[in-house]
C-alpha cells in the first residue's frame, strides 16, 4: 500500500474510490483529470480531486460497465497523509458492501479501530440532537432522548456505524464513556441556562450498552457523581440500555440497575420485541420504561400481529410497573392505534423531529385522526359554502318548464 506512506502532491480536497473492477477504475482515470490509481491485492484505489470525482460522475461511469460495487469517500486533510488514506480506504471498502466477501474481515476490524481512533480525537465537533418524548394521552412532554451525531470530516458515517465498530473491536465501554461525557457537558450547559431564566428542569434519556453498565467506570455511585458534577440531578436522567450485544452477566446487571434506580435514575430497555430484549430479561431488570421497537410501531394500524404483540407488552408492563414507549411514530393511524392499545409514551417524526436544541413537540390533539377529519371537513364545508354563495350571486334561478309532447 504505497499510497499510505504519503504522496508528493497535495490532496487537501481529494476523494478516494475503491473497487474490485479494474476496467471501471481505468475509465475513471481516463475521465477525471488529475486522478491517479494504486492497485492492491484486494482491488484498486483511485484518488482524484473532489471537483472531478463526484458521486454523479462515478455513478455515470459505473452504469456504463455493469454497475460494479464501489465505495467513494472524501479524504480528511486534517489527518496525516497515511492516516487519512487508511481511514478513507476503510470507509470505502465498508461502503461497497464487499468487505466480508473479499476476506478483509480481519483488516476491516483494524480499519474500524483506526476509525474509532479518529472519532475519539474529535472531542469538540460532535453534536447532540434532542427528540421529544410525550405522553400519548395528554401530549405532555416527558423527556428528550439525546441522539449523538458524530461529525467526522472526510467520512460519511452514522452513530450506528460507530457503535457497531465499537462492538466489533471490543471498545463499547470506551465509546460510551466518551459520548456520555460530551452529552453531560451539553446537558449541564442547557440546565444552567434554564435555571438562570427561572425555567423548570427537563428530563433526558441517554443510551448505554449493557457492557458499559457492567464496567467500573459506570458504577452507579460514580455515574451519579458524574451527573451531579454536570449540575444535574440523577432524577432528570433515564438510562436506555441498547441491545447491541447479549448481556454477559444478567444477575450483576440486575443488581446494578436496582442500585441506579435507588439513586434516582430512570431505566429503559430499548428495542423491546427485537434483538436480545426478551420478556425474561425485561422481567429480571424491572425497568421504568419499555421501548417498543420502531419496526413494531410502524404500520401497526394495519397489522393484527403487531397489535397483539403490543397488547402483550402493555399487559406485561402493567404487571411489572413499567411504562410503554413507542418509538418511530410517523403516521396518524399508528398514533391512534398505539394510544388505543394503552401505550403510555411516544416519539417519532410525527410528534417531533430531532433538533440541535430541545424544541416543543407538536400538539398531540392536532395529530389525532378525529382532529384531522374535523379540519378537513371544516375546509370542505367552507369551500362548499363559498361555492354556494358564489353560485347565488352569479347564477340565475332555474326556469321551470312544463313537459310537452314532441
Amino acid at each position: 500500500m504505497r499510497f499510505l506512506l504519503g504522496t508528493k502532491r497535495a490532496d487537501d480536497d481529494d476523494r478516494l474510490l475503491w473497487s474490485r473492477d479494474v476496467r471501471f477504475a481505468h475509465r475513471l482515470l481516463d475521465a477525471v483529470s488529475g486522478s491517479r490509481s494504486y492497485e492492491l491485492d484486494s482491488g484498486i484505489v483511485v484518488i482524484a480531486p473532489a471537483a472531478g470525482l463526484t458521486d454523479a460522475r462515478a455513478a455515470e461511469i459505473a452504469a456504463a460497465v455493469r454497475s460494479p460495487a464501489y465505495g467513494l469517500i472524501s479524504l480528511d486533510p486534517t489527518l496525516p497523509e497515511g492516516e487519512r488514506h487508511l481511514v478513507a480506504l476503510s470507509a470505502a471498502v465498508q461502503q461497497s458492501g464487499l468487505a466480508e466477501r473479499i476476506g478483509m474481515a480481519q483488516s476491516s476490524q483494524m480499519m474500524q479501530s483506526k476509525m474509532l481512533d479518529y472519532f475519539f480525537t474529535l472531542k469538540n465537533v460532535h453534536e447532540v440532537a434532542f427528540q421529544p418524548i410525550v405522553e400519548l394521552s395528554t401530549g405532555r412532554l416527558a423527556e428528550y432522548e439525546c441522539l449523538f451525531r458524530p461529525q467526522m470530516p472526510g467520512l460519511q458515517t452514522s452513530i450506528s456505524s460507530i457503535v457497531q465498530a465499537a462492538v466489533d473491536t471490543g471498545r463499547t465501554v470506551e465509546l460510551d464513556a466518551f459520548i456520555v461525557r460530551i452529552i453531560l457537558r451539553q446537558l449541564g450547559a442547557l440546565h444552567a441556562v434554564r435555571r438562570v431564566a427561572g425555567r423548570p428542569p427537563i428530563h433526558f434519556a441517554i443510551n448505554l450498552t449493557p457492557a458499559s453498565l457492567l464496567a467500573p467506570q459506570f458504577e452507579p455511585v460514580a455515574l451519579a457523581a458524574m451527573v451531579k458534577a454536570a449540575g444535574l440531578d440523577p432524577r432528570q436522567i433515564t438510562l436506555e440500555c441498547t441491545e447491541q450485544q447479549a448481556v454477559a452477566d444478567v444477575a450483576l446487571l440486575v443488581r446494578i440497575v436496582k442500585a441506579l434506580r435507588r439513586l434516582g435514575f430512570g431505566f429503559a430497555v430499548d428495542d423491546a420485541g427485537a434483538g436480545y430484549a426478551s420478556f425474561s430479561l425485561i422481567a429480571a431488570l424491572r425497568p421504568s420504561i419499555i421501548k417498543i421497537d420502531r419496526e413494531i410501531a410502524f404500520g401497526i394500524a394495519r397489522d393484527d400481529a403487531k397489535q397483539a404483540l403490543v397488547e402483550a407488552f402493555v399487559s406485561f408492563g402493567g404487571r411489572i410497573g413499567a411504562r410503554l414507549l413507542a418509538e418511530g411514530i410517523e403516521r396518524r393511524a399508528d398514533l391512534a392505534m398505539l394510544t388505543g392499545l394503552g401505550v403510555d409514551l411516544g416519539q417519532g417524526f410525527l410528534i417531533g423531529k430531532p433538533a440541535m436544541e430541545p424544541t416543543e413537540a407538536r400538539p398531540i390533539e392536532t395529530l389525532r385522526l378525529d382532529a384531522t377529519r374535523h379540519a378537513i371537513g371544516r375546509r370542505v364545508r367552507g369551500t362548499d359554502r363559498g361555492t354556494d354563495r358564489a353560485a347565488d350571486r352569479s347564477t340565475p334561478p332555474p326556469v321551470l318548464r312544463a313537459n310537452r309532447p314532441v
